[in-house]
């Protein structure tokens, strides 16, 4: 490394670390929230045992954990243009991660759920609460906190997910690194300081989880 590549780098951290701000980041979130939204209604879908609705999630589950993330992204943004369906890239890149992450944390939410013991749904049903308040109100709220870590873990591998998004011409952290690099030609440089950025936020979140799982332990 010489002076000119290390001046380099000082001047487009900037730009990689807004880039992850103002696009990585917020699609991290708007993804995980909607997905998580997801989980919990595929997964309480499941457990209500409804005999058409149990199968339809399952096949929802089934098609987006068994097809790769960058051929669904290719699919809605590329694909669905064909036949008159268009979305922005934003658009499509939280349509397909929040699918993703509802698919993936819905078994983990699932799971969740029925570790809580079958005698408190019970209970519920004995001071006539229906499915669904009981739930709500009383295990799901239990669930949480066994599902917590799986579910903290899957927003970190979502921010690195995002850089997916950079095929569809979103122009988040890896296309600002390769916008940059295609100028100066300093490709392994760039690359490297966009893996720096990443590294800074997961290790953000991770600190965070830590702290979570910390804070829920001593409330039990």
């Amino acid at each position: 490394m010489n002076e000119r590549i290390l001046t380099e780098l000082i001047e487009s951290f900037g730009d990689l670390f807004m880039a992850a701000l103002k696009v990585s980041l917020p699609l991290t979130l708007a993804s995980f929230s909607t997905g998580l939204v997801i989980a919990f209604l595929v997964a309480l879908a499941q457990i209500a045992k409804i005999p058409v609705l149990k199968q339809l999630v399952r096949v929802y589950v089934w098609i987006i954990r068994c097809t790769p993330m960058i051929v669904q992204l290719f699919i809605v943004y590329f694909g669905l243009p064909s036949i008159g369906i268009k979305f922005g890239s934003f658009t499509s890149a939280w349509i397909v991660m929040s699918l993703s992450i509802g698919a993936y944390c819905s078994e983990t939410v699932r799971a969740a759920i029925e570790s809580v013991p079958v005698g408190q749904l019970e209970a519920c049903y004995c001071d006539g609460l229906t499915f669904w308040q009981a739930m709500i109100h009383v295990i799901v709220p239990q669930a949480l906190r066994t599902a917590f870590p799986p579910l903290s873990n899957s927003i970190i591998g979502l921010v690195k997910d995002t850089s997916l998004a950079y095929n569809v011409a979103l122009v988040e952290v890896l296309a600002t690194a390769q916008r940059i690099a295609s100028r100066t030609y300093d490709y392994f440089w760039l690359y490297l300081e966009a893996g720096l950025v990443y590294l800074i936020f997961c290790s953000v979140l991770t600190v965070i989880q830590s702290k979570a799982e910390a804070a829920l332990e001593r409330r039990r």
